[in-house]
């Protein structure tokens, strides 16, 4: 498919899932730091937040109410409506 005949959708498609995949990468970087960073240590010498290991309360409760808000912010201000129908005189190039 030639450059003047693609589909401004799949732009717009590829962007979002670029985004999509940053926040992933982005979620399990937290996790994994939380989780083995303050982990690692013989459970007598864990620390206790809401009386939950700090460890599991960072990565996953924490990251969890983190990375739900990045969502709800990507989703509202960098996120568009595309339609699905093709449109009249764009698509397919016929």
């Amino acid at each position: 498919m030639s450059g003047k005949n693609k589909d401004y959708r799949f732009t717009i498609a590829n962007r979002e899932a670029l985004i999509g995949i940053t926040l992933a990468v982005i979620n399990f970087v937290w996790w994994y730091g939380f989780a083995y960073g303050l982990g690692s240590k013989p459970p007598e010498n864990y620390h206790f937040v809401l009386g939950l290991p700090a460890w599991f309360f960072y990565s996953c409760v924490v990251g969890f109410i983190l990375i739900v808000a990045l969502v709800i912010v990507v989703v509202k201000f960098f996120f568009v409506d595309v339609p699905f129908e093709e449109e009249e005189g764009r698509g397919n190039g016929s």
